[in-house]
């Protein structure tokens, strides 16, 4: 028999995907499911991988005018069913605190014992609580516009969960702004969703679309939904951020009223927008393979790790030496407005052993120091993307180091960029939609293809082939056409995918 190519992560990507994927976070010990239904744990490299992302996005954030603050975890119930569209949206999702007080109960267990006079949702969005206050702090134009953030965490009840992509608890930045105009307002939300845009592909490494979503897609309340749409390994569609145009429908459920200059009083126009810890799940689909997590240089943890290779107690004390020298020397080096994040792992185990614990973590590059290494004044670097490794002289590698770490990152978005092209493809009947799709047997891959909304039934027709509309891209130019579903004339494409 032939030599069988054995790989970290089983199943591999082809042989069951959503099964790879819980692997890679089991492998790269990401997060565990907790004893608490619909929720998980998020372990120290899947919360620096969150920490990094928050850091760069807060940096973003508060570059475009945004501050920080917070907001309660509580919502009155009363303060949901002011925005009907609203409340409609989110009620099957809800989390409902009904009692304060637990008191010894008949069979020597705890019992709720003081009901609240009025119940409270655990936050599954914040637009109504942030509305109520915005309504006390907006009395004149002069008051606008507010532009505030906050890092929280909200619940939406799901119980068919999978880590990171959909939990009952997960984290997330919500922003929130008020504006004098719609205008203004309008701008808001493109703004950010181009934050967003920027932040997947130049940070992430991951290329989006960005778009608007349909009626029947839109957060609920909102008058427009625009979405950055990212494609899986699996050819599905995940939707990565959204960025909401709210109009004047929770400023005139939540009173949101200034005077304006010349004396009126108008409702103020307001948007919301945020991402999530699905970020971490995107991340992981989008650059992982079949040995585990791969990670994007300007997010990893530890950008380098240095592994001595260490033959006897003779040469211990040099070879760590020669990597604390090391590490100092490439920490002095500076990559994406940051100093390089190297680790040395000088633990007492197999190097075969060693070296795997890191392909598994996604660490982008691996770098053995051992006798031979010093005294050739070299070393041996390994790239977790390509697998790829070579000898590199010690001061040529230092040196060479930011652009290194930047053809990875590069490297990691090209390759992913391509898998979207060659898997996306314009159509133009409906023969050929349905042909595309009933052929993939629950895979996915985009279709391009002249849409028309108004017509309910389109709906039903895409639903038997598990197909969503992700979105009618901002970035496309006008065209004219014919939309495959209706006959009518249509002006724009859309993108349609099976999805997360």
């Amino acid at each position: 028999m032939g030599k069988q190519n054995r790989t970290a992560i089983s199943p591999t990507r082809s042989e069951d995907y959503p099964q790879w994927y819980q692997q890679v976070i089991k492998a790269a010990d990401l997060a565990e499911i907790s004893p608490v239904r619909g929720c998980m744990v998020i372990k120290p490299w899947g919360w620096s991988i969150w920490e990094n992302m928050q850091q760069v996005l807060d940096g973003m954030f508060k570059d475009t005018g945004h501050v920080n603050a917070y907001f309660p975890l509580f919502i009155p119930m009363s303060f949901l069913e002011k925005e009907a569209e609203h409340v409609d949206g989110f009620a099957k999702e809800c989390a409902v605190v009904t009692h304060h007080r637990l008191e010894p109960g008949p069979d020597g267990g705890l019992v709720p014992a003081g009901p609240l006079e009025e119940p409270l949702i655990v936050r599954p969005t914040s637009e109504t609580i942030i509305g109520a206050m915005y309504a006390k702090w907006v009395q004149s134009y002069r008051d606008l516009p507010i532009k505030i953030n906050q890092w929280a965490n909200v619940v939406r009840w799901e119980m068919r969960t999978r880590m990171f992509l959909r939990t009952a608890e997960f984290l997330w930045q919500e922003g929130h702004t008020c504006h004098a105009s719609e205008e203004e307002a309008l701008e808001e939300t493109r703004l950010m969703l181009d934050v967003y845009a920027d932040f997947a592909e130049n940070v992430m490494a991951m290329p989006v679309i960005k778009g608007e979503k349909t009626v029947d897609e839109r957060f609920p309340g909102a008058v427009s939904t625009l979405t950055i749409e990212a494609m899986m390994q699996d050819k599905k569609a995940l939707q990565a951020g959204t960025s909401h145009f709210l109009g004047q429908n929770f400023s005139r459920a939540q009173e949101i009223i200034y005077q304006d200059q010349e004396g009126q009083q108008q409702f103020a126009w307001t948007t919301s927008w945020g991402v999530s810890t699905r970020l971490v799940g995107a991340l992981i689909m989008t650059h992982s393979d079949d040995d585990g997590l791969v990670l994007p240089p300007r997010l990893a943890p530890k950008q380098i790790v240095i592994l001595p290779i260490i033959k006897g107690d003779d040469t211990r004390q040099s070879v760590l030496d020669y990597c604390e020298t090391l590490k100092q020397e490439l920490e002095a080096q500076y990559y994406a407005d940051g100093k390089v994040r190297v680790m040395i792992d000088d633990r007492d185990m197999r190097g075969g052993e060693k070296k795997w614990y890191h392909v598994k973590r996604g660490v982008p590059l691996r770098v053995e120091v051992g006798p031979r290494d010093i005294e050739n004044n070299q070393v041996f670097v390994g790239r977790r993307d390509t697998g790829e490794s070579q000898s590199v002289g010690r001061e040529e590698f230092v040196h060479g180091i930011t652009e290194t770490l930047e053809q990875f990152q590069q490297d990691l978005f090209d390759r992913a960029l391509k898998l979207r092209e060659d898997n996306t493809r314009e159509v133009n009947s409906l023969e050929e939609f349905e042909e595309y799709f009933s052929d993939k047997d629950g895979q996915g891959g985009f279709v391009s293809c002249h849409f028309v909304e108004g017509d309910p039934q389109i709906l039903n027709m895409i639903a038997k082939y598990k197909v969503t509309i992700r979105c009618m891209p901002l970035d496309g130019n006008a065209e004219q056409g014919t939309c495959i579903f209706t006959g009518q004339p249509s002006t724009r494409r859309a993108i349609f995918g099976r999805s997360y």
